[in-house]
């Protein structure tokens, strides 16, 4: 397997237990963990059994030693990271849904210590040395213009070296509050599209494009849970019209009848061939992965880049339909698990992907 790096913020997730809501907890105890977009993937790849290197800045305090004692247990090559005495560990504050009541995210993340950590501060050359593939998303340059710099700059290095750089869109509504001139989806557009020059591989969804790119999936309603998978091949071809250097796009499909009960599959889509790659598929035909009781779906796509990544690295993958397979099907286990990482081993990825689909206990 080749070397990857992940960049960006890593936070405390902190969630009441169950499907509680922050009002019947506190005051009282909370669940934590760490969890954050890039490292999300980093935690992924690493389970799945590929080396990988994830770069971010955290306080020199207590809580940035734990947090970057999980990720090494867990595989991760921390040896990069960027400590300082300046900021803090931002957090975010996540309230499990359930039926017609959604998940909710409430971030605390201002002055955290990559908001103001400054680009020259990241060795790229000696970090992406060795490196095959670079993974951002649109998060991390959402959180200050500090962090939108840093990111902007470790992508065109990694262009500038050779280095395969993939990026999640990840629109988050929340965010993109740094300048007060520019609202959050003009911001999103205007420093996106200082990234995606450098980037291959898009990952994507309908609303993300929309609400950065202006690029809309005809007769989809993603707040109504309503997607017309053929659509999709044609909002990635607008996105490789207009960043030719886009070699592939995919997207997660996820119909979302309630907080409980979603369907889930994936599209990638090829742009040298001009094809679409659609999974699950059952004789040749889309058919969604229905998860009926989610655990936890925050960090689900997360889950599908780090498989995807994965995937298209490994030779035992017969090209980009078994890809997105792979990807799809440790993104829908995704879904089982407590938490933003995906405790999902590549033996359990293979047997969904084989159609071990019953949940039967394996003895």
């Amino acid at each position: 397997m080749s070397h990857f790096v992940t960049f960006g913020e890593i936070m405390g997730r902190l969630a009441p237990p169950g499907m509680l809501r922050l009002q019947q907890t506190l005051p009282g105890s909370l669940d934590m963990m760490f969890a954050g977009a890039e490292a999300n993937v980093a935690v992924s790849l690493a389970i799945l059994g590929a080396d990988v290197s994830y770069v971010t800045a955290l306080p020199i305090n207590p809580l940035g030693d734990a947090c970057v004692a999980s990720l090494r247990a867990l595989g991760v090559d921390t040896s990069r990271i960027v400590r300082s005495d300046q900021g803090r560990l931002g957090l975010f504050f996540v309230e499990t849904g359930a039926n017609q009541r959604p998940s909710r995210v409430i971030y605390d993340r201002s002055n955290s210590t990559i908001s103001v950590t400054p680009a020259e501060d990241y060795d790229w050359p000696s970090i992406l040395n060795g490196a095959r593939g670079l993974h951002v998303t649109g998060i991390t340059p959402a959180v200050s213009r500090t962090a939108a710099e840093a990111t902007i700059q470790c992508v065109q290095q990694a262009k500038e070296a050779g280095v395969t750089v993939s990026c999640d869109l990840n629109f988050r509504a929340k965010l993109w509050r740094w300048s007060e001139e520019t609202n959050p989806k003009t911001l999103a557009g205007q420093v996106m599209r200082e990234v995606l020059p450098s980037v291959d591989l898009l990952i994507a969804n309908e609303e993300d494009c929309g609400d950065v790119l202006g690029i809309h999936a005809a007769h989809s309603d993603v707040q109504a849970g309503r997607i017309e998978v053929e659509a999709y091949p044609d909002v990635a071809r607008q996105v490789v019209e207009q960043f030719p250097n886009v070699r592939m796009v995919a997207t997660t499909l996820r119909e979302s009848y309630s907080a409980s009960h979603n369907n889930w599959g994936a599209m990638l889509y090829d742009a040298q061939e001009d094809r679409a790659y659609f999974a699950p598929e059952e004789d040749g035909k889309y058919e969604p992965y229905e998860i009926r009781n989610i655990v936890d779906r925050v960090g689900g796509g997360d889950s599908f880049a780090a498989g995807l990544l994965f995937a298209l690295d490994c030779d035992d993958f017969a090209g980009p339909g078994e890809a997105v397979g792979f990807a799809a099907a440790a993104s829908c286990l995704a879904h089982s698990v407590a938490g933003d990482f995906n405790y999902v081993s590549r033996a359990e990825v293979e047997a969904l992907m084989g159609g071990s689909t019953t949940g039967r206990v394996v003895r």
